[in-house]
């Protein structure tokens, strides 16, 4: 179970940003709605150049923007990209049109499901195919136009995962099977109860072996930052989807000490904003943790 430390932690006040982003070009994945919409304001507010909505739905993301318009009285700065996170040619074809851009500083890689009945997309479990594979599947293929910005600017580029503190409750019971993708196949009632939370620590896993790599590979030179954020438990629609018992456990945790999702905004721009030392490190309340795994 989340440890007491954890819910202590997600009593604590998360400061308002207040680093500048004056002049950089910013993509936040699932950002139409939740902890990405209000990141994707909070960047508009402080004064970044671009912000690239990358959103499913390119009706929802334009009313989100024209919501951020309408909140910072800033025009010409948001833009709408479709991207499905769950199909991995829509992926692809977001990222080729990325490597057009003259700039860009981070992104926020933060469209995710959370699901406790089984469901497939493309022959692929959905909670697997969009947290862990879908999300990884952008961020290396963004690898290099965010190196080129970094060196053409003299400044680190950055890439921020949103991971949650529910990954120290991961079983991961697949690694115990002869193929773990295929065990991740399995419509089985213990392992699907338990998904996210392994999705979430193959998420933080992942983002070490990445910035350990990142560090010893022939582009090691150059700036690139990549780390991981847990913005706490939210009032956003990450359970919708929840069925059963479980929606009512988590509907209760959310009365009693749920952020709201401008708050949790607040931490994934506090990482977006972190220096080095944050490179391949987990994020929490605004600094740097030390993970469970």
């Amino acid at each position: 179970m989340t440890s007491i430390a954890a819910i202590r932690a997600q009593l604590q006040p998360i400061p308002l940003p207040t680093q500048s982003f004056a002049g950089q070009t910013i993509i936040v994945t699932g950002s139409n709605t939740g902890l990405g919409f209000e990141a994707a304001l909070h960047f508009v507010r402080l004064n970044a150049a671009r912000v690239i909505l990358a959103v499913r739905s390119v009706k929802k993301g334009e009313d989100a923007k024209t919501s951020i318009e309408t909140s910072t009285n800033r025009k010409n700065v948001v833009e709408v990209w479709q991207v499905d996170m769950s199909d991995y040619d829509s992926i692809k074809a977001f990222a080729t049109r990325c490597n057009s851009l003259d700039r860009l500083d981070v992104v926020i890689a933060n469209a995710g499901v959370l699901k406790n009945t089984y469901e497939e997309s493309g022959g692929t479990e959905i909670t697997i195919k969009v947290n862990v594979i879908g999300t990884f599947l952008l961020a290396i293929n963004l690898f290099p136009v965010l190196r080129k910005s970094g060196e053409k600017f003299g400044q680190p580029s950055r890439i921020v995962i949103t991971t949650s503190v529910l990954h120290e409750n991961a079983k991961f019971s697949e690694r115990k099977e002869p193929s773990i993708f295929q065990a991740f196949n399995k419509d089985k009632k213990s392992y699907i109860g338990d998904r996210y939370n392994t999705s979430k620590l193959l998420e933080v896993l992942l983002v070490r072996s990445l910035a350990a790599a990142i560090r010893k590979g022939p582009h090691a030179t150059k700036p690139l930052i990549i780390n991981d954020v847990n913005p706490g438990l939210c009032h956003s629609e990450l359970d919708k989807d929840v069925k059963g018992i479980a929606s009512y456990v988590i509907t209760a945790a959310k009365a009693i000490m749920a952020r709201t999702t401008e708050v949790g905004g607040r931490t994934l721009v506090h990482s977006a904003a972190a220096g080095t030392e944050s490179h391949g490190q987990y994020m929490s309340e605004a600094k740097v943790k030390e993970p469970s795994a």
